[in-house]
């Protein structure tokens, strides 16, 4: 193991410790014992094959999101706007798998939701490359557009047929993702977000395009003057960063709601980058830290109800575990740094 691996492990463990320690106190302000309420939280993950299962559900989306955010990470972009394509992921899902009520609902469902959120994103990077435009307040502000354009859509065309409710119709069971675990809700979802995130490790770090795409993140004059084209690089990187967004609408709408409904999962973006930051951006470490984040959710839920503290204690604490991760991500770069400095001193 390298020097640069051992810090990100040592950095990040301490990050997740000090989250626990400070989500700790907050119990002790409920008049709770921390460590009684953990005992329930980490014992209850694993108490039976549903709730292990639920772990991994819980985890595909956030794989995806996470993905999206590292891919374009590699290349100094920053992708804030996955939650808008998740969005527009679930919007194309559920419109295919209403209009072809058949098994050939589920791959056109996954090919279309990648392409059209991929486009979505592609914009993104377009302006960024033709116009200069901030990508993270672009990639942001087009979440709103998303999400009202999703929203539109469910008080309109999409709305189910007694228009009640900001809903769509239920799907019927030949669109769903199939089941992987017999007695749990785990489907298919989650073997895709690894073949997802093992396929994006291979171009990232086996391929001319994931080399020209570092190559940018690095130093992008130094790529340019080397024969890349930065804002080509721009465009390609957001537009399979908004894919890999798109297909976690896939596995929701396919594999856990059954339907499109307003307001769902609002924060499933923003956890994304957490997880991404956790695991320094790698396709591999984001299965481990989102299925991390799986369990703190799935655990968080049980916890509530057997412990009397509130499940959104669980909240507080990946946001805390979050900001720590932000922190020791600063930390390492300073550190990299005046590793740096001392070498050329040493050099010089």
């Amino acid at each position: 193991m390298d020097k640069k691996t051992r810090d990100i492990l040592i950095t990040n463990f301490l990050a997740i410790l000090l989250g626990l320690i400070l989500s700790g106190i907050m119990v002790l302000f409920l008049k709770k014992n921390p460590l009684q309420v953990f005992g329930i939280l980490f014992s209850s993950m694993f108490r039976d094959g549903y709730t292990i299962g639920e772990i991994f559900v819980k985890a595909t989306p956030l794989i995806f999101t996470a993905l999206a955010f590292a891919f374009t990470f590699k290349a100094n972009l920053f992708n804030i706007g996955a939650q808008g394509q998740f969005y527009i992921g679930s919007i194309t899902a559920v419109t295919v798998s209403l209009l072809i009520p058949s098994p050939f609902a589920i791959p056109l469902a996954i090919i279309f939701s990648f392409l059209i959120s991929g486009i979505w994103a592609g914009f993104i990077g377009f302006f960024k490359s033709k116009f200069k435009a901030n990508e993270f307040l672009i990639s942001m502000m087009s979440t709103y557009v998303a999400l009202n354009f999703m929203n539109y859509l469910l008080r309109t065309t999409l709305m189910e047929n007694k228009g009640e409710y900001p809903q769509t119709e239920s799907l019927v069971k030949s669109t769903w993702l199939f089941k992987i675990v017999p007695h749990t809700r785990l489907h298919f979802g989650f073997i895709l977000a690894v073949v997802a995130a093992i396929i994006v490790w291979l171009i990232l770090y086996r391929t001319t395009l994931g080399f020209r795409i570092r190559a940018v993140g690095q130093n992008q004059e130094a790529a340019r003057m080397s024969g890349v084209n930065p804002e080509r690089i721009y465009i390609l990187a957001f537009f399979i960063s908004g894919g890999l967004a798109g297909l976690a609408g896939v596995t929701e709408v396919n594999g856990v709601q059954h339907m499109l409904l307003q307001g769902f999962n609002p924060s499933i973006g923003a956890l994304g980058i957490g997880i991404a930051i956790l695991a320094n951006a790698h396709p591999i470490g984001i299965i481990f830290a989102s299925i991390l984040f799986g369990a703190l959710h799935v655990g968080g839920t049980i916890m509530g109800q057997l412990s009397g503290v509130p499940s959104s204690i669980i909240n507080l604490m990946e946001g805390f575990v979050m900001v720590f991760v932000i922190i020791s991500y600063f930390v390492r770069k300073r550190w990299e740094q005046n590793r740096e400095k001392k070498l050329l001193k040493e050099g010089i």
